[in-house]
């Protein structure tokens, strides 16, 4: 990774280009985020940053998070999250990592936190097809249907596609492409969908694939 930033999600809307073409765009508020801790290869095994997103009141830190942003002299912060980035020799503690970090144009790689769908059936979890409801199928049309499981190998194998808990995993989008910053109100604009829901903490990095 070479560069990232923590961010928000606030919504969908659309923009117009230069030839007038409508953009669908998920608009982002990306920091500021500043640097609590510098992890170095003496110190910690590896090279990282770890970054803060998002006043938080102080009497709402614990009493160890508020000795770890004491030692960096930083604000307590709402959102922590650590970056392995190629090259840290540039940033220390108490520096700020604002939007205008990526430009309109870039590929980016998106990760967030995928709207939870609580316990769901095998038709919306998996997309299996319903039962006909003619002729006996009774009140199993949106049922899974039988396991397949017979005198050989008497058991269910695992990871057999079944109802259950869907969504509220962490999800990857790549190579989506900037198509607004907006540096003054430190918003982003995303083309395309992002995970999770509006409000919704984010990780914005160069993308992979670029």
């Amino acid at each position: 990774m070479k560069k990232g930033i923590i961010g928000k999600k606030i919504g969908m809307t659309q923009i117009f280009d230069d030839k007038g073409k409508v953009i669908p765009v998920t608009v982002l508020e990306a920091g500021p985020c500043v640097v609590t801790q510098k992890k170095t290869l003496e110190n910690d095994g590896y090279e990282a940053v770890q970054v803060g997103f998002g006043d938080q009141k102080p009497q709402r830190v614990s009493k160890p998070l508020t000795g770890h942003f004491k030692k960096g002299d930083v604000a307590p912060k709402k959102t922590l999250r650590e970056l392995r980035l190629e090259d840290i020799s540039a940033l220390n503690v108490g520096d700020l990592i604002k939007a205008d970090t990526f430009e309109a144009g870039e590929r980016v790689d998106v990760t967030g936190r995928s709207k939870g769908k609580g316990y769901a059936g095998v038709i919306k979890r998996w997309n299996f097809h319903r039962l006909k409801e003619t002729h006996g199928s009774g009140p199993v049309a949106r049922h899974g249907g039988s396991s397949g499981a017979c005198s050989s190998p008497s058991r269910v194998w695992k990871g057999l596609k079944m109802a259950g808990h869907l969504g509220a995993e962490t999800v990857t989008v790549q190579n989506l492409t900037v198509a607004k910053v907006d540096a003054e109100n430190n918003l982003i604009a995303i083309k395309g969908a992002v995970p999770g829901p509006n409000g919704g903490i984010v990780i914005i990095r160069d993308s992979v694939k670029a």
